[in-house]
């Protein structure tokens, strides 16, 4: 034998490596099922996500990934192999039909004993489930802690989310990995170095106005954790939804592309409106997000309930959001020295798609309440 010839650890740990460098370069974009549809949800219901991504314009614009969330699994077989309920039945054949659509699937599990539904979970099944979902052909994993912290402590996080992620890495398939367990023991610091894709840094969303904001602006600080191949998560897309205003759902997308977040639509994609899939599918807004210097935005003026952001980008340009978290319309303002810049800018509004013109120090506009102006500055 060549002395050459690489032993199986050491071949296994580069290729693991390879997928990691490739794995999620720009945040993750796509769809989940929960927040619409919750344990309702069928493998009909994916079927016709994965039909209106790839027909409505949303493939176009980046989205890729049509994720089931909880509620999917059946019981395990006589040799523990994990099986799909009769909302779903053939699993490989359904991820079959997504990839024919030119799209990724995703699946959604817990280190537990049981998911947040009180589903079967991968406890002490992790290596067997990994190759299950990579049989089956999963692309993405979102791993929910739930009744983990009944056989955990809390500081085994760390380890018990790298034992999934080993167990991925070891199936040779890629699979993102999302580590979902609502920010606790501040997992942006210790979530790279477990395998993690992405990690969710807050408790739940919900489809109101002030869940969303808390959660989202909340996120800033965290900037110095993110980047490619790492991404802090405020958690899934509400728009959609019904529950907030459009002022509201573009502060949401706005704010969301700013810090470089996972983009997962959380609707129902057969009825989506058209103003809400053109707020879901404006790709100068997806392109701040995806942004391939993968930084994450941050908050760089603030004057009571007003809010400025901004994320460099790759072409040496500024993405900038104005947002007015007050109860009326209020001119804010962009001082360009607060983003480093002391020169006259040209100034493009991106959800109007229109250039402004060119301006020397500062630009101002009137937000409406509860809404954003986003802009790129150059």
């Amino acid at each position: 034998m060549s002395k050459f010839v690489l032993c199986a650890p050491l071949l296994l740990a580069l290729v693991s490596l390879g997928q990691g460098q490739k794995l999620a370069a720009t945040p993750p974009m796509g769809w989940n099922s929960w927040n619409h549809f919750a344990c309702k949800v069928t493998a009909a219901d994916v079927r016709a996500a994965a039909d209106a991504i790839a027909s409505n314009g949303m493939k176009d614009a980046g989205y890729t990934y049509v994720n089931i969330d909880d509620c999917w699994q059946g019981k395990r077989d006589a040799q523990g192999n994990i099986q799909a309920n009769e909302r779903f039945g053939d699993m490989k054949a359904l991820a079959e039909y997504v990839h024919s659509k030119g799209l990724k699937i995703g699946i959604y599990s817990s280190p537990g004993p049981k998911t947040c539904a009180g589903y079967e979970g991968s406890y002490q099944h992790e290596k067997q489930d990994a190759k299950q979902y990579a049989a089956w052909g999963f692309d993405y994993l979102k791993y929910d802690w739930c009744s983990a912290e009944k056989v955990y402590k809390p500081s085994q996080m760390p380890e018990v989310y790298k034992k999934m992620h080993d167990a991925l890495a070891a199936t040779g398939r890629p699979i993102v990995f999302s580590l979902c367990q609502y920010g606790l023991t501040r997992v942006w610091r210790w979530g790279g170095s477990a395998g993690g894709n992405l990690w969710r840094t807050t408790d739940d969303i919900s489809d109101n106005y002030d869940r969303m904001s808390v959660i989202g602006f909340a996120q800033n600080g965290l900037e110095r954790f993110a980047g490619p191949g790492h991404w802090n998560d405020p958690d899934m897309l509400e728009i959609g939804n019904g529950h907030m205003s459009h002022d509201e759902y573009v502060t949401h997308m706005s704010l969301w592309s700013l810090l470089a977040a996972p983009l997962l639509a959380g609707n129902d994609l057969s009825k989506v409106s058209p103003a809400d899939l053109a707020i879901l599918t404006n790709k100068e807004v997806i392109a701040v997000d995806q942004d391939s210097k993968g930084v994450q935005g941050r908050r760089v003026a603030e004057e009571g309930p007003l809010e400025v952001w901004a994320k460099p980008l790759a072409d040496g340009s500024y993405a900038v959001g104005l947002f007015n978290r007050g109860q009326s319309a209020n001119p804010v303002t962009l001082q360009f020295t607060g983003i480093g810049i002391h020169r006259a800018v040209k100034v493009r509004d991106l959800w109007a798609h229109r250039d402004l013109g060119s301006f020397t120090s500062s630009y101002t506009a009137t937000v409406p309440r509860h809404g954003a102006v986003m802009l790129k500055v150059k």
